[in-house]
């Protein structure tokens, strides 16, 4: 815990998402009350997107942030405009595309285990 996904688009294959992931665990830790060593961040391309009726254009990254239960919904808030404000520092604006940024935080369910072996 923190399970961190950050989804994006293809269109964005040369932003430093490691670079990001590393700037973005400090947010978490500050915002949050997370320890650093517990937030573990995974980046996934999306092959395929559409955004209304266009295939074309566009470029999405969510960022979804599962932690324990305990957080207000006003740490959830801070927390999720601290994201976008940290991916507008590292996706930059390109021609001709419109760039889709967000961020979600949500409770892990109580069923969560984990494990480190």
């Amino acid at each position: 815990m923190p399970q961190i996904t950050v989804e994006r688009s293809a269109h964005l294959d040369d932003v430093d998402w490691e670079k990001f992931a590393l700037a973005l665990h400090p947010v978490i830790v500050d915002t949050a009350a997370a320890r650093p060593e517990a937030c573990k961040t995974r980046v996934l391309r999306s092959e395929d997107e559409a955004v209304g009726g266009e295939r074309e254009g566009h470029a999405i990254v969510n960022v979804s942030i599962a932690l324990l239960a305990g957080r207000s919904d006003d740490t959830k808030a801070r927390l999720t405009e601290a994201v976008v404000e940290l991916l507008r520092g590292h996706v930059q604006p390109r021609d001709g595309i419109t760039l889709h940024l967000s961020a979600e935080v949500r409770d892990l369910d109580p069923s969560y285990r984990k494990a480190e072996v």
